[in-house]
């Protein structure tokens, strides 16, 4: 009988050696395909968002949905519910989720619930998106807004500079910048908290809400005319802003570790100021340096 051939031990390594450098070549570019279809349908999911958005304010006499994600205020023609509802708040289960009917104003103009959540999300959480703190008309920020102007509508009005309005309460707000210009929504990667998505208008910092990075150390976002960009972040800092992860129910979320954080670089001011002017229209503070 014929002698039985065989691999040998040097053989069998160089075959693991040749496979194991296939895979360091194969797998970046595996996972950069994939990163590139979530990104994908999560830039689609904010048009949608904000289609319904729009169409909300269109039948509600130009009024923008409640940005709160959760809970109400006011009563009866006066009530406000948030953008989305209780029944996204850390659900126990998916059909849970299906099953509660309380999932918010724009539910009527968007019922897939897939699409309020980024592929890419925290583990747990069924709403990644929230709408940018100018479009959120139960938070204040200092500069924005016109004190004891709340009355019947339970908000306050947004400031005017110029032709630019801060607080955006209403579509006809939107007017210099365009609507091309204005943000409206964001995605945390996480479900939105209080505040939800909040950027300062006054000064050249981060303040509760970290950057998010969650897109090839970018993040997605939609805007007025309900066209979605991605941004990449510029500055290694924005990427590497110290951060913290705390538990919120049966799961967790992320937050910055210190209540604010002023960007110590060119390119993490310039990151900080483009998501400024998405939201605010314009900064409300100096750009020039002193002496």
């Amino acid at each position: 009988m014929g002698k039985k051939s065989a691999f040998t031990l040097i053989e069998l390594l160089v075959v693991i050696a040749v496979i194991a450098i296939l895979l360091a070549i194969f797998l970046p570019a595996l996972r950069l395909a994939r990163e590139r279809g979530q990104r994908a349908v999560c830039l689609s999911n904010l048009r949608q968002l904000t289609l319904a958005w729009v169409a909300y304010a269109d039948q509600h006499d130009g009024k923008l949905v409640d940005g709160r994600a959760f809970g109400a205020r006011g009563s009866g023609s006066l009530k406000l519910e948030g953008w989305v509802g209780m029944a996204f708040s850390y659900p126990p289960s998916r059909a849970a989720l299906f099953r509660n009917p309380k999932k918010g104003p724009l539910w009527p103009y968007l019922q897939d619930i897939d699409i309020y959540r980024c592929p890419r999300g925290r583990t747990g959480h069924t709403v990644t998106y929230t709408p940018v703190v100018s479009a959120n008309n139960d938070t204040q920020v200092e500069g924005t807004y016109v004190p004891g102007t709340g009355g019947r509508e339970l908000t306050e009005y947004g400031q005017r500079v110029g032709s630019t309005v801060l607080k955006l309460t209403r579509l006809t707000d939107i007017i210099s910048p365009g609507p091309a210009a204005r943000a409206v929504f964001i995605d945390m990667g996480q479900t939105p908290g209080s505040p939800d998505f909040f950027v300062q208008y006054l000064y050249p910092k981060w303040h509760y809400s970290a950057p998010p990075v969650h897109h090839a150390d970018g993040t997605t976002l939609s805007m007025a005319d309900g066209h979605a960009e991605y941004w990449k972040w510029k500055g290694r800092e924005t990427v590497d802003m110290p951060r913290k992860v705390g538990p919120v129910y049966n799961t967790f979320a992320e937050y910055m570790e210190k209540a604010d954080y002023e960007p110590q670089t060119e390119d993490g001011l310039y990151d900080l100021q483009r998501l400024q002017r998405a939201t605010w229209g314009r900064l409300g503070y100096s750009t020039e340096k002193g002496p």
